[in-house]
């Protein structure tokens, strides 16, 4: 069976995100950060475990067992609901389990910090975002915690809504998530969505218990809002989180819709769980995951099924159910082929890929050219062994 062609998956992929008429969403996981020289979820974990000191150390080693630092976290909150002044699980009690919950959201928080990262991946994406011009709001959704795509929009001068009013202590606001194009509250669709699924570190926690979006990451002595508590009796701790997942359910269900999803490893079964669905219901909608290392299984066993959700990764492609090679072609354009390897899968050739798409249809943009030129640089100082500026 003859292989899968890279350039012409490229080409049909610009072509689809290049009709305005289309509803576009993007889905962005950890290899964002990755990208951008933040660490990824291990190198989260270990640095956490390095700053924490013995006694919270030990506790929080054993919420980790068999479980990631975000199912750890909601272990820690279910206990602090849960246990009385006098009672205990793993060691902790539930005032003790609060207070480990705050000091791994501040490391956290303190680890994100966008001090050394190179913001170049997402500049690249926030131009492509700039200019897409789509009829109806372009949403990105993400479940990563930290500021660089809000930092990357600022820069560009791009309008984006991320659910809360405000500067100093933004008020979530779910009837303007809710809203639809008829609604009096809607949004200017010239805004993009920016939908923060499992909070972010300048979200923080009120005594009343309301989640606020502060100008600045969440200070020391603050509660910072990363990652939903999945307390269901307590609904009024899963705003604004039970609001986000529901639109991120409903955007990707919407009639012809284009998601483009990126950096995610499919981890998460309750949001893998929302893209194969909307994939099985919407046949006129697509989805498109372009995956950085090996395609995982279930993800592979759900794209061989559903013809409209096409998964690609370095070497291999599924697209419209056939699993095959990439053949190689013969004349590839910069940054879609090196080292006989499909470069998509890799956020930051994926956002130059947007961006000079984008740029080349409306003219020269110089800050565009700029960051391609200094990422090229990068790449080339890789290959050749040389060291990064």
């Amino acid at each position: 069976m003859s292989g899968h062609d890279p350039l012409n998956f490229a080409s049909g992929l610009g072509a689809k995100l290049a009709t305005r008429s289309r509803h576009v969403c993007v889905f962005l996981g950890a290899g964002v950060g990755a990208s951008c020289g933040l660490p990824d979820v291990a190198a989260l974990q270990a640095s956490l475990l390095d700053s924490l000191e013995a006694q919270s150390k030990v506790a929080f080693q054993l919420q980790l067992n068999g479980r990631s630092v975000e199912e750890a976290l909601s272990r820690l909150r279910r206990i602090a609901a849960l246990l009385e002044d006098d009672q205990t699980v793993d060691g902790l009690s539930g005032s003790q389990a609060a207070a480990l919950d705050r000091e791994v959201c501040q490391l956290i928080v303190k680890a994100l910090s966008l001090g050394g990262a190179d913001l170049k991946p997402v500049e690249l994406f926030a131009a492509w975002v700039a200019r897409a011009e789509y009829h109806l709001p372009l949403e990105i959704f993400t479940v990563n915690y930290d500021l660089l795509l809000e930092t990357a929009l600022e820069a560009r001068g791009v309008p984006y809504f991320d659910g809360f009013v405000g500067n100093l202590e933004g008020s979530f606001r779910s009837e303007l998530v809710e809203a639809t194009p008829s609604d009096r509250e809607w949004i200017p669709s010239f805004f993009a969505r920016l939908w923060k699924l499992h909070g972010s570190v300048n979200w923080s926690r009120r005594d009343d218990d309301r989640v606020v979006r502060m100008g600045y990451a969440v200070p020391e002595g603050r509660t910072a809002a990363i990652y939903p508590s999945d307390m269901k009796y307590e609904e009024s701790r899963r705003v604004p989180f039970v609001v986000l997942a529901d639109r991120f359910r409903r955007s990707l269900q919407q009639p012809e819709t284009l998601v483009l999803v990126s950096g995610y490893s499919f981890g998460d079964s309750h949001l893998d769980e929302v893209v194969f669905e909307a994939a099985a219901r919407c046949e006129r909608s697509e989805t498109v995951a372009l995956c950085y290392g090996q395609i995982p299984d279930h993800l592979a066993e759900q794209a061989l099924a559903t013809p409209n959700l096409q998964v690609v990764s370095s070497t291999e492609g599924i697209i419209g159910g056939i699993r095959a090679d990439w053949e190689t072609p013969e004349d590839p354009p910069p940054g879609l082929w090196e080292g006989n390897r499909f470069t998509l899968g890799d956020f930051s050739k994926l956002a130059a890929y947007l961006a000079r798409s984008t740029a080349g249809s409306v003219g020269s943009n110089k800050l565009v050219d700029e960051l391609l030129t200094a990422m090229g640089q990068v790449a080339a100082s890789h290959e050749d062994g040389t060291p990064n500026a």
